[in-house]
């Protein structure tokens, strides 16, 4: 299984990360209690609008892109057949299992360290310590994968059903840290919008400093006009960049998904996604 670590990197420079504690956060989260509370969380339209096309096609990849306007209660689709179809969530599943380590306190913020264990991993800048914020920006599957052996079977499963999280299926016991890497796990790229709105909300069964501290470490690019929070993942063939861009009092969720081919494919997810919001004028 690859990740997308170029992809990671490349965007760096776009970042503007921001390091602060889970208190401040929290406080935050005090202060400004409504500060997501614009829309309600909705089912997505059946209809949509056509978009991107052109865009999929120029850049040789198959697959679709969803994009929905939160003020407009609209939905902008390429191959709406294809994001109505259930794949391994791969590593967008970390923002949900980020949630649920906060939440079971077997990690207590995104700068505790956990050790590297010596194992050589097939992407080297793996092979070393990390901490929470550092593992979801270079997308470090050992990392995620001790906190889910931490977290445990039961409680993930039950947490996972909670949040309504794609089929919410987990597989067995031996499957706690493989389930959402091409395992059991499943969700549609609607799904993966639904669940972003109630992650946005806030609408989750995770205290709000937890899904604060999440959404902070998520921020990939960061404007005075805009600001994207995002995740790749890519397991098999699979590809994801999930997230959404607030901008102007409104959010516009996305969830792209492509056929992975390789690692030439690996920047594409994004680039296409760019260039969607970007024809509908809100990049």
């Amino acid at each position: 299984m690859l990740e997308d670590l170029l992809v990671s990197i490349g965007n760096k420079s776009n970042m503007n990360l921001r390091f602060c504690s889970l208190g401040t956060l929290a406080a935050i989260v005090a202060f400004f209690p409504t500060a997501a509370m614009a829309f309600p969380v909705t089912r997505l339209p059946e209809t949509s609008q056509a978009v991107c096309a052109g865009d999929f096609q120029e850049l040789g990849i198959e697959g679709s892109i969803i994009i929905y306007d939160a003020n407009e209660d609209k939905a902008y689709e390429h191959n709406p057949e294809h994001n109505q179809t259930a794949f391994s969530p791969a590593s967008t599943f970390k923002i949900l299992n980020s949630m649920i380590a906060l939440e079971a306190g077997v990690i207590p913020d995104d700068l505790a360290i956990l050790t590297w264990d010596g194992i050589e991993r097939s992407i080297p800048i793996w092979n070393q310590d990390y901490n929470m914020r550092r593992a979801f920006q270079f997308s470090a599957v050992w990392f995620y994968q001790v906190l889910a052996r931490r977290t445990g079977y039961e409680r993930m499963k039950k947490l996972v059903t909670a949040a309504d999280y794609g089929n919410g299926n987990i597989g067995d016991e031996s499957d706690i840290d493989s389930f959402w890497l091409g395992g059991d796990l499943e969700i549609t790229p609607r799904q993966q919008i639904e669940f972003l709105q109630r992650f946005y909300r806030g609408d989750l069964p995770f205290a709000a400093e937890n899904i604060a501290l999440v959404k902070d470490i998520m921020i990939v690019e960061q404007t005075p006009e805009y600001t994207i929070r995002a995740k790749t993942g890519w397991a098999n063939t699979v590809g994801w960049y999930v997230g959404y861009l607030e901008r102007d009092e409104n959010v516009y969720f996305f969830a792209t998904n492509i056929v992975m081919r390789g690692e030439s494919d690996a920047p594409h997810r994004i680039t296409v996604t760019r260039r969607c919001l970007a024809s509908l004028g809100v990049l």
